[in-house]
């Protein structure tokens, strides 16, 4: 069950055995940053030109314009790790984060046992809020610190540090964080304990794909009736059904923008957590398994690395009906 509680250490053992390095009056971290793909290499510069020293590992290979901007190159999670008092990752799912985190070479082979100096573990990936409690555990029995703290706002807000993040962690953990991810993201917020940050990403998810597949619908219906899909979304955008994804993804669909901001191999990942962890609970979540059935049509298409707003190809196979936008 997702509610099964873990010992966390009280806050007041984590504030007294901070060092005086993490954040306060402006003072810079050393952080380490595990994963940097379409959205963890652009966080990871945010950081660097935030005046912080990073030590960088990725499966692909460390980007030599993060080194050249002042980042440090390791092959191994664990040399990050030996090096860092803030490591963050940045993965693509579950069983990614656990190999970094307690893998061969990982990042738990370089996390002394009840160090005086203990180190914060952040997780900012989409995984399961059930392991991420158990890998919270594990961290918090040797004596250090986990923070669950995915974010929401692709590549763009990666991009531009506007990312909203959502955070799990004791107070005084996310306190001393909070400095750090402001570098990242314009909205930070604390939802709980560990576990708390991956429910709420879930939750995001589960309104985001239920919007992108509300909006596909509304602009194929608009497009097949005749009218211009632009005007049509120019005008929703200014009532109650004005979001995020008809201005961002509802552009995308006109105008067969389908480079990926969000893959939907990942939104599809996050889809399949969303509805595992329901199932855990004897919740009933109907329109995200209709919309995870899109996807996976999009995935036979060969549609992994698509813009999750490309679900609308598959709306149009079924209309037999391509959006058009009317020339002006």
């Amino acid at each position: 069950m997702l509610d099964t509680p873990i010992l966390i250490k009280g806050e007041h053992e984590v504030a007294s055995s901070f060092n005086k390095f993490f954040l306060n009056d402006g003072i810079m971290a050393n952080i380490g940053f595990i994963g940097l793909g379409l959205m963890g290499k652009p966080m990871a510069q945010h950081l660097i030109r935030g005046g912080h020293s990073l030590f960088l590992q990725s499966r692909s290979g460390v980007p030599a314009d993060l080194v050249a901007l002042g980042g440090k190159a390791f092959a191994l999670p664990r040399e990050v790790a030996q090096r860092a008092e803030i490591i963050i990752t940045m993965l693509p799912d579950t069983p990614d984060v656990e190999k970094v985190l307690f893998g061969d070479d990982g990042v738990i082979e370089s996390l002394e046992p009840h160090s005086d100096q203990p180190k914060i573990i952040v997780d900012m990936s989409s995984i399961s809020p059930l392991e991420t409690r158990k890998f919270a555990a594990r961290i918090n029995m040797l004596g250090h610190e986990y923070v669950d703290a995915p974010v929401s706002g692709g590549d763009v807000g990666a991009q531009n540090a506007t990312l909203t993040i959502m955070v799990g962690a004791s107070t005084a953990v996310f306190g001393k964080m909070k400095p750090i991810f402001e570098l990242m993201g314009k909205s930070v917020t604390h939802v709980g304990e560990n576990g708390a940050g991956q429910i709420c990403k879930i939750a995001n998810q589960i309104v985001v794909s239920a919007t992108i597949e509300a909006v596909a619908e509304a602009l194929l219906f608009a497009s097949k009736a005749g009218a211009d899909p632009e005007k049509v979304r120019q005008a929703l955008m200014g009532g109650f059904a004005a979001s995020r994804v008809l201005e961002v993804h509802g552009e995308r669909m006109i105008n067969r923008r389908f480079e990926p901001g969000f893959r939907i191999e990942l939104h599809q990942k996050d889809l399949n957590i969303a509805l595992a962890s329901a199932s855990a609970l004897g919740v009933s979540l109907p329109n995200t398994a209709t919309v995870r059935e899109l996807f996976s049509a999009c995935l036979a298409q060969g549609g992994a690395k698509w813009d999750n707003s490309a679900l609308v190809k598959i709306l149009e196979k079924l209309a037999n009906h391509e959006i058009q936008k009317h020339s002006e």
